[in-house]
């Protein structure tokens, strides 16, 4: 398998990714790796059915992820997470649960953090980010352009926490005035290009 990374030019770490793909193709064939038109919907009942198949011994979580054709293994394992916990499983339909969703539920800073760099991980799923974690896709997508413009600072939860400039101290202030001067260069410099655009057109 490392063999096969090497010659695709793909980091060691997609080893678990081709085995997988293997898995599907045994089981489905070239079929397995038909895109889809639509995200997938699960039923309550097809939940039931592959976890209770992993609790009773029979199956893997690899195994049972290929049998049924599931989107990823974190998506089972989120499953039988919400089983052992005594949670319900409910009909999933992506467009409405994750795409669609308002905020579920309050969220810690490190929660935030950890579902940020899964999500990163796996090549920015926000979709399998917000199933797993239990939070809506706008969340998910909301947390990590925070974070990639801000760091873990941009997860900060902010809201009614706002200060005014007289009541923080004078690290936070410089900041704030060094963030207000890049927004005043960066209009003025859309202002100069704008002007070089406008005589540009006048010389035509």
């Amino acid at each position: 398998m490392s063999e096969i990374c090497v010659r695709l030019g793909m980091s060691p770490k997609n080893g678990m990714t081709i085995y997988k793909w293997l898995d599907k193709y045994k089981i489905w064939g070239a079929d397995a790796f038909i895109p889809s038109s639509k995200n997938k919907s699960y039923t309550r009942e097809f939940k039931l059915r592959a976890v209770e198949e992993y609790i009773s011994g029979q199956a893997s979580v690899r195994e049972i992820v290929a049998k049924y054709n599931i989107s990823s293994m974190s998506m089972l394992e989120r499953w039988i997470s919400l089983y052992n916990a005594n949670r319900e499983l409910k009909d999933y339909d992506p467009k409405r649960e994750v795409y669609m969703a308002e905020a579920r539920r309050k969220t810690t800073m490190e929660e935030r953090k950890e579902i940020v760099e899964y999500c990163i991980e796996h090549n920015r799923d926000y979709k399998g980010a917000a199933s797993k974690y239990d939070v809506s896709y706008n969340q998910v997508y909301s947390w990590v352009k925070k974070y990639v413009t801000n760091g873990e600072e941009g997860l900060t939860d902010k809201r009614g926490c706002h200060k005014a400039d007289d009541e923080v101290d004078e690290l936070e202030r410089l900041r704030r005035e060094n963030l207000r001067l890049k927004r005043q260069l960066q209009e003025k410099d859309m202002a100069v290009e704008l002007l070089k655009k406008v005589k540009e057109f006048e010389r035509m």
